[in-house]
């Protein structure tokens, strides 16, 4: 007799809009997560949960709406497990915001699943390239780019938390 081995867990990737539960939920997740980050490294504390819900109140959420943006909510076992937001910045140009999987979803292939979508999703809107910008203490989300074909390219905008960018063709 064998032992039965359990398929892994399929995911999923489709649009969402920002208000949804899940989507919100997500935002929130990561939003709490890497500006818990940035506080402990340049404050030694905690982020409060009037910080998070400031920054939350900041985000652009219009930007990651049709025609010009997209949110994708990916799915893991049919459980919210990560996001990826797209927008465009011109009809040839797209921005990568808010890639962000659940600790206990991650090494399982969610953030790929989400850059293949997200890659897929700016070029159906016209996008020839995509960037992005990130912090530098995020080194794996740095590693994980970079490991995807993004090529560091100077500064497309002067945003305060922005300290590295990046850019990548996208194939048609």
């Amino acid at each position: 007799m064998t032992d039965a081995v359990a398929p892994p867990l399929a995911w999923t990737v489709s649009p969402e809009p920002v208000d949804s539960p899940d989507a919100w939920e997500l935002l929130r997740e990561y939003y709490t997560e890497v500006a818990g980050r940035y506080y402990a490294l340049h404050e030694d504390r905690r982020a409060t949960p009037e910080e998070i819900a400031e920054g939350l109140a900041q985000y652009p959420d219009v930007h990651l709406a049709p025609p010009h943006g997209v949110l994708l909510v990916a799915r893991h076992g049919g459980a919210a497990a990560g996001c990826a937001g797209v927008r465009l910045l011109d009809e040839r140009t797209a921005e990568l915001k808010q890639v962000f999987v659940r600790a206990r979803h991650r090494g399982r292939g969610g953030a790929d699943a989400l850059l293949t979508a997200a890659e897929s999703a700016a070029a159906r809107m016209g996008a020839e390239r995509i960037r992005l910008d990130t912090r530098l203490d995020l080194v794996e989300a740095i590693a994980f780019y970079r490991r995807h074909g993004f090529a560091e390219i100077p500064p497309y905008h002067d945003g305060i938390y922005a300290e590295i960018f990046f850019e990548k063709r996208l194939s048609r």
